[in-house]
């Protein structure tokens, strides 16, 4: 798992860099991070192994969710191409999120 432990223009250079980027903000005395983050793993390592994937404590690094008006927990980011296409937050289907994200996903890796 990608801990992500650096600051905002890392992150942002992170994301403009890559084609693909999913960012998990979360903290651990959320029930609902800690049950949907080992799910979003596999979903990415399963069906979206191009994607580039992060998980952030807002906790640990408040001005990171500050910064992409991040105000809940879990809150999912996705980012194609440096912009952001998707964004979920609280209770999120990973079903759902699987059939939001594939379209982008093979337009943007042409699989």
């Amino acid at each position: 798992m990608n801990k992500f432990s650096h600051g905002k223009a890392e992150l942002q250079k992170m994301i403009s860099v890559n084609k693909g980027v999913l960012v998990y903000f979360y903290n651990d005395n959320c029930a609902p991070c800690i049950t949907l983050r080992p799910k979003v793993q596999a979903m990415v390592n399963d069906v979206f192994p191009l994607l580039h994937l992060e998980f952030i404590d807002s906790i640990k690094c408040p001005d990171l969710p500050v910064t992409f008006g991040v105000f809940s927990s879990p809150s999912i980011l996705v980012f194609f191409e440096g912009k952001e296409f998707l964004r979920e937050s609280k209770f999120v289907s990973i079903e759902a999120l699987q059939e939001k994200i594939k379209r982008y996903y093979v337009m943007v890796f042409g699989i």
